[in-house]
């Protein structure tokens, strides 16, 4: 049994949800800043989100300059990149494309990203919205489209996050006792685990690292009756730069496979993934970075629509 501690009340970056082409025309939601055409360095670039707590990445090149730190987001359908690197590295610019993010809807531009390798996976011509890096939190995110037939493990024991090619599962590598093996679904190439539940009532978890906090929807919300500590507000920050407006509450008896968490920190909202998944009516949980910290090691294998969960040592 799991008892997260509540993270600071503060604004977090949340990562993009899902990605869309922009109707023919359509601008981009905001206009450049005044800073958009300032020189920046290599080492601008390489600060972007090293002063966030915890934070994981890997290291990613882009063609031949590189490595550049980018954070793993199993919640996003596509790469994205800041704005400060794709202007070190003075990427074309893309078509204009329709993103969700927690926040909402909103239209914003792209950058033509000709290769990126990770390790020895390398993804070819990526069409890469772009935002702000203070709001990404790091020089760029690796969404699905870079990590569909991998798997990613995120080792918090030694702090390193890495991404592999997929190997076909074999009934051995089962047999570990500190490690549950959880099977999911998938939706939008995300990955969704079904066996999960809230006292006792079905729960559809989405696995989300490019999120900083663990986020319900209202059908879950409406379930709570008196949480541990009460209801707090919590706004939240995406990488649109906009605000989410939070309930935020710790939650018992939340299981996933059989593990359970007797004090699960959730931030309860209309955000928008949940509408795009089909997710709004039925309990749901976009867990977040902060749920899956509690295990030593977290592999999340895409081709094989597989979770492996390392459980936390047994103190003596």
């Amino acid at each position: 049994m799991f008892g997260p501690a509540l993270v600071a009340l503060a604004l977090l970056p949340l990562g993009l949800a899902t990605v869309q082409d922009a109707p023919q025309g359509s601008a981009p939601s905001s206009a450049p800043m005044p800073d958009d055409q300032l020189p920046v360095t290599e080492a601008d670039v390489l600060k972007l989100g090293s002063d966030i707590p915890g934070r994981l990445t890997v290291p990613v090149m882009i063609g031949a300059a590189g490595p550049y730190p980018f954070t793993i987001d199993t919640g996003a359908e596509r790469s994205v990149i800041s704005s400060e690197l794709a202007r070190l590295l003075g990427l074309a610019r893309g078509r204009n494309v329709r993103v969700t993010t927690m926040t909402g809807a909103s239209v914003v531009a792209t950058a033509i990203i000709p290769s990126l390798r990770v390790s020895t996976i390398t993804t070819d011509r990526i069409e890469a919205p772009i935002f702000k890096g203070d709001d990404l939190g790091a020089p760029g995110l690796l969404g699905l489209d870079s990590l569909k037939g991998h798997a990613v493990s995120i080792d918090f024991d030694r702090q390193v996050m890495t991404l592999r090619a997929s190997g076909r599962s074999t009934r051995a590598a089962r047999n570990d006792p500190d490690e549950i093996v959880i099977r999911a679904k998938s939706l939008f190439g995300q990955l969704v685990v079904t066996d999960a539940s809230f006292r006792g009532q079905r729960v559809q978890v989405v696995l989300d690292t490019g999120s900083s906090v663990t986020v319900g929807n209202q059908a879950l919300r409406s379930r709570i009756v008196n949480p541990r500590g009460g209801i707090k507000p919590l706004a939240l920050t995406s990488v649109t730069g906009a605000a989410l407006s939070t309930d935020y509450a710790s939650i018992g008896e939340v299981r996933l496979g059989t593990v359970i968490f007797q004090n699960l920190p959730v931030a309860f909202a209309d955000a928008a993934p949940f509408a795009r998944f089909g997710l709004v009516r039925r309990p749901a949980l976009l867990l977040g970075i902060d749920a899956l910290r509690e295990f030593r090691r977290v592999n999340i294998d895409f081709a094989n629509r597989e979770v492996r969960l390392a459980l936390p040592v047994r103190p003596r």
